[in-house]
């Protein structure tokens, strides 16, 4: 599977409904389809793109085409997103670390200008 089809798939709402859908269980294209406000034959062009993607798999049944949606590659997506998300997390708990070590907690305030010196206006 390829990430960048992955989310190139996910990229699209139509096709993220679609995945949710799926979620519920295996359904017909036709059942995927009734709902969205597209034409049957782009439902089946985003069919296509989740295929190619690997986020889902179709089979015919008498004579409907059944949709399953292949959880793998929505977890494989799903873990490289946590792996990015954990190093980037780990280098703001980096950055947080060392801006403490290095800002004073303590900062003098300063102290007011003597009373009788003149200040230039």
């Amino acid at each position: 599977m390829s990430m960048d089809l992955v989310f190139a798939a996910l990229a699209d709402p139509t096709r993220r409904a679609i995945i949710d859908r799926l979620r519920g269980g295996d359904r017909s294209a036709g059942d995927l389809a009734a709902p969205l406000p597209i034409s049957r034959s782009a439902v089946s062009q985003h069919l296509n793109v989740l295929e190619t993607a690997g986020l889902i798999t179709r089979s015919k049944s008498a004579q409907q085409r059944i949709v399953a949606l292949n959880a793998g590659s929505l977890t494989e997506a799903a873990e490289w997103l946590q792996a990015a998300h954990d190093e980037w997390q780990q280098r703001f708990d980096d950055l947080d670390r060392i801006l403490a070590e290095e800002v004073p907690t303590d900062l003098p305030t300063a102290d007011p200008p003597p009373a009788d010196r003149k200040t230039a206006n």
